[in-house]
């Protein structure tokens, strides 16, 4: 690859950088607020996961600041506090959502409506999934296995959004209650393997976002 055309493909692998964090915060805003005024647990954790993904998608950016100036380069101060908000964000988050489920069983609490959560995973499933396809060709064109590694971890959000998407269609269509319910135990469990894994990279070690 020519000069030129490595730094168009770290600009757009910046540009790529900058959408994921702004899309998570309009994501964040929106589905914390619907989440919240249909009282659907899924819906609302959905939200909050998305801005847990802002800060992470800071750490990012800043990576790929450091590996287009030196792509040999080891870590900033940056990126390793970034990993570590991200991995206790997650687990916090995963606190939250198993205590808000066992309140929403003892209460025999169900939302409202989970429309708006079946159009926002749409979206989301078909955002994400674009940018998986984006970020991992960039990375093999740049022969760069951290931005491979991102791309890749991105599969992550399509799974929590078709978890999401299921539990409100079906919700949706059964009123079968204890959907919402479930399908926050499944985000707090994608929730605890992210935040597993960030806390990992930034111990240096690999997490399996790396693997095919």
């Amino acid at each position: 690859m020519t000069v030129a055309l490595q730094a168009k493909a770290y600009k757009m692998a910046l540009l790529l950088a900058f959408f994921t964090i702004i899309y998570n915060i309009i994501e964040g805003l929106v589905s914390t607020y619907f989440g919240f005024d249909d009282e659907s647990l899924v819906l609302f954790g959905f939200g909050i996961d998305s801005f847990v993904e802002v800060v992470s998608g800071f750490g990012i950016l800043q990576m790929i600041l450091r590996i287009k100036n030196n792509p040999c380069s080891s870590q900033s101060k940056i990126e390793v506090r970034a990993l570590k908000i991200t991995g206790y964000s997650f687990y916090a988050l995963v606190v939250g959502l198993v205590v808000s489920a066992g309140l929403e069983v003892y209460e025999k609490h169900h939302p409202v409506t989970t429309v708006w959560g079946i159009f926002i995973s749409i979206v989301s499933i078909i955002v994400m999934i674009e940018l998986y396809k984006t970020k991992v060709s960039l990375g093999k064109r740049l022969n760069s296995e951290p931005i491979i590694a991102d791309g890749r971890c991105t599969l992550v959000c399509v799974y929590m959004s078709i978890i999401l998407l299921v539990s409100s269609l079906i919700y949706r269509y059964t009123g079968f209650a204890w959907l919402d319910v479930l399908g926050a135990l499944g985000l707090a469990w994608f929730s605890f393997t992210e935040g597993r894994e960030a806390l990992e990279k930034a111990e240096g070690k690999k997490c399996c976002c790396h693997k095919d």
